[in-house]
């Protein structure tokens, strides 16, 4: 098989930059190694920067988001008790979409399946060869007992933190930056209506809370756990009764409870390997940068890479490299903005185990003076809403 540029991974990131090539007129192949219901499986944050937006707006995706997703103004930080509102419009003059990365992902799919273009599911064996120095790069898998190879000019590896783009990158050609959190996120996905039409983030002596949806009628709740706990630990009624006692009391008594459709712990991490482009492969998305979600700000970072991305290929297929060749360069900027933002608001809303009485003193004063300094709170929300491209 032959093709322009060859993407591994059928994630969001993946999904978007083939519909972005398709729309540009640049032939794609798409390769995951999981089943097309594998991946519309994976529970994942939904909080989209109004770029992000605009992005599945410009290839013809965004019909059903802008029907059903949930377009927020602001958020609540609570903490002493208290709620307090950031008004992230009345600041910033943008506002965020909440709409599940799993309705994002099928709305790609639908959308990919209606072009025609190529998708090979449950690929095994996946592999890629010759992107350093080589002009013609390939990617090889096995499929139904047979070999298969895909010949291409570029490679996209967009196959997440395990996957095995970066992996084939020469360890002397790459630098990794990683910083583990000393805790998890217990989440709980539930068919009851959300506490609040606004994101609820909890700073609490017990941890850390967050209070979110994914519709009108389902929400997502999280609470800051150890990395020793087992979902199996967890009961649903234990869930509840931790997230009731994290919320101010008028909070928790209007909190609607209900059987969990789906609960899972998650490790915060932040990672970012350096550079994304190696001769013919070029990372986007989770292959080259994790963020803690407490920021929301993974799927929109693998948004913005493949608009850099995509912006590249089509300057290459027009004949101009300049914008091709600083393509990691103008991802790391905004991805280190973005990485100290989520490292920021981690470190300001959870409790950590080696942080003594003066650590926790000084968080409550920095969340003090940012819900009542204006300038701190635009600061914030400026962050939150999507930095420009």
């Amino acid at each position: 098989m032959r093709t322009q540029v060859a993407i591994i991974g059928a994630g969001p990131s993946g999904l978007l930059l083939g519909g972005l090539l398709s729309h540009a007129g640049i032939d794609n192949v798409i390769v995951e190694q999981r089943s097309g219901d594998y991946v519309l499986g994976r529970i994942r944050a939904g909080v989209l920067e109004q770029g992000t937006v605009e992005l599945l707006d410009s290839i013809g995706v965004g019909a059903r988001m802008h029907a059903e997703g949930l377009p927020h103004d602001g958020v609540e930080l609570c903490f002493g008790g208290k709620r307090h509102r950031i008004p992230l419009f009345e600041l910033t003059g943008k506002r965020v979409m909440v709409y599940g990365q799993t309705e994002v992902t099928r709305d790609l799919m639908q959308a990919r399946a209606d072009s025609g273009r190529t998708t090979v599911y449950e690929a095994d064996a996946v592999s890629v060869h010759d992107f350093i120095d080589g002009q013609r790069p390939s990617v090889r898998y096995r499929k139904d007992g047979a070999v298969h190879t895909i010949e291409c000019d570029f490679i996209a590896g967009c196959d997440g933190f395990h996957g095995v783009c970066r992996a084939s990158v020469p360890a002397d050609r790459i630098t990794l930056h990683e910083k583990v959190y000393p805790f998890g996120w217990l989440g709980l996905l539930a068919d009851v209506p959300p506490l609040s039409h606004e994101l609820i983030y909890l700073n609490h002596e017990r941890g850390f809370g967050l209070c979110s949806m994914r519709s009108r009628t389902r929400s997502r709740y999280y609470v800051q756990c150890s990395l020793d706990d087992k979902v199996e630990q967890w009961s649903d009624d234990a869930f509840w009764t931790e997230l009731r006692a994290r919320l101010p009391a008028d909070a928790a008594a209007n909190l609607v409870t209900g059987p969990s459709l789906e609960k899972s712990i998650a490790q915060l991490r932040s990672f970012v390997s350096e550079p994304m482009r190696f001769g013919r492969l070029l990372l986007a998305g989770d292959a080259a940068h994790i963020v803690p979600p407490t920021g929301a700000k993974g799927l929109n970072l693998a948004a913005s890479d493949v608009a850099y991305l995509a912006q590249g290929l089509v300057g290459h297929y027009k004949g101009s490299a300049t914008e091709l060749e600083h393509y990691s360069e103008r991802c790391l900027r905004r991805i280190w903005r973005a990485e100290r933002f989520s490292w920021w608001m981690t470190s300001l809303m959870h409790n950590f185990p080696s942080n003594g009485s003066f650590d926790r003193k000084v968080q409550l004063a920095e969340l003090d003076y940012l819900v009542h300094s204006e300038a701190a709170s635009k600061a914030m929300a400026e962050n939150y809403v999507g930095l420009p491209m």
